[in-house]
């Protein structure tokens, strides 16, 4: 009997792995086709999503978009792009906020939404899931989890 429940137990660690890893969004960060942007570096991003500079290395406006705050997306990319977790962005933008300095990235419905904001203001950046990458948009970065 305990080996059976040895495998019972594993059994359910695994499919709890894997459900879990079917969770995890594949997150890209992208510009729109029609950006000249190429690629950027994490750091590049992070400032840009960060408040820290509101242009790409070109001298370009750069326009941070966000995912729902509830996101699991927007959890990952803060998560590898930034290092912070969620309270920890909250309490980063809390800050920024109280003393002027920044407003945080605009926030934006889904993907769909994203992707059309994209097209009207080639100056924006967002992080979707890999799967919605489409013509429309550029993957400037595949931050590394």
């Amino acid at each position: 009997m305990p080996l059976l429940t040895h495998v019972k137990c594993t059994a359910m660690a695994l499919l709890l792995g894997l459900s879990a890893s079917a969770a995890m969004a594949d997150v890209v960060v992208v510009v729109s086709a029609k950006n000249a942007v190429a690629s950027l570096t994490e750091n590049q991003v992070a400032d840009i999503f960060l408040g820290r500079t509101g242009y790409f290395p070109s001298g370009e406006e750069a326009v941070p978009l966000d995912q729902p705050e509830d996101s699991v997306l927007r959890a990952d990319f803060y998560r590898d792009c930034t290092g912070k977790s969620a309270s920890q962005l909250r309490a980063y933008w809390s800050k920024l906020i109280f003393t002027g300095r920044a407003q945080p990235p605009h926030e934006l419905a889904d993907a769909a939404a994203i992707k059309r904001y994209l097209q009207s203001r080639p100056q924006a950046i967002a992080y979707i899931d890999k799967k919605d990458v489409d013509a429309s948009v550029k993957v400037v970065l595949a931050p590394r989890p």
